[in-house]
């Protein structure tokens, strides 16, 4: 199950488009993931909706997780 041409030039393009609408996000993954990230790092994500309060949640960064972060750089 491989991604033809065609979507891997529109995921792509898609990227780029993220990262130039959303620089300080891009930077902070950069910087963030680019040392390796370690098991028992505890990573947590904030959402805020207009009008809503915010939800929040984290998780501790296991093996298993980081076999899995390395899997996916392979498909770079």
């Amino acid at each position: 199950m491989g991604l033809n041409p065609l979507q891997l030039m529109k995921l792509f393009g898609m990227n780029q488009k993220f990262q130039k609408n959303h620089p300080k996000v891009s930077a902070f993954f950069r910087t963030q993931f680019a040392g390796g990230l370690t098991e028992d790092t505890i990573l947590e994500l904030s959402v805020t909706k207009p009008g809503e309060e915010t939800v929040s949640t984290n998780m501790r960064i296991r093996k298993e997780d980081l076999e899995l972060l390395e899997e996916l750089k392979k498909m770079k």
